[in-house]
């Protein structure tokens, strides 16, 4: 085997005898001149072809409502009354693109002296997203200061990785609440699915 090339095999599936001149034209073809432009082409067809796929699977879907929240406090342990830590469930009714309930459980905590706030949550949300069927979970996050307006803060409400069920699978997203001078609760959703 000559010109650094391995074991070759001709189309019908011999390996081929040492013709040097042979070896020469495969090894031409396979590392150099034209095979490198027909790879070059390949590769940016290759390349366009999965950003158009990326592209399509992350079409964002703009969706809007609002709901209605009844909040319950959980009886405190004391480390809770110790800390300024208060738990709530809280059960919500949603209407506009997304149609359907949740039931969650928030941690809140702060400290007196400097106004900080804070607020942890877990919320499964049940019912049909712009008329897909399931169910998914989101994660609160929250910090602000005492006095600010709920907007003020640094609030990130995000759907869990792999928590959408039925037409939900896959369901990806970040909420946004608004608070209204009347202290109606409206949402916008900027959610993808696959």
């Amino acid at each position: 085997m000559s010109s650094g090339c391995a074991m070759l095999v001709d189309a019908a599936g011999r390996v081929a005898a040492n013709d040097s001149s042979w070896d020469r034209e495969f090894c031409k073809l396979l590392f150099g001149g034209d095979m490198r432009v027909r790879f070059a082409v390949a590769a940016a067809v290759m390349s366009l072809a999965l950003s158009v796929a990326a592209q399509k699977e992350m079409h964002i879907v703009h969706a809007r409502g609002s709901f209605e929240i009844k909040m319950t406090p959980v009886e405190p342990t004391d480390f809770e009354k110790a800390n300024d830590i208060t738990r709530f469930t809280s059960d919500k009714t949603w209407h506009g693109d997304f149609e359907g309930v949740s039931h969650g459980e928030m941690i809140t905590g702060s400290t007196a002296s400097t106004g900080s706030m804070a607020y942890v949550a877990i919320e499964r949300m049940t019912g049909k997203l712009n008329g897909r069927q399931g169910s998914f979970t989101f994660s609160h996050r929250a910090t602000m200061m005492k006095g600010d307006a709920p907007s003020a803060g640094d609030v990130s409400v995000m759907v869990v990785p792999n928590s959408g069920t039925g037409e939900l699978t896959g369901l990806t997203g970040s909420l946004i609440i608004h608070f209204d001078a009347q202290g109606k609760h409206t949402w916008t959703f900027d959610y993808s699915l696959p």
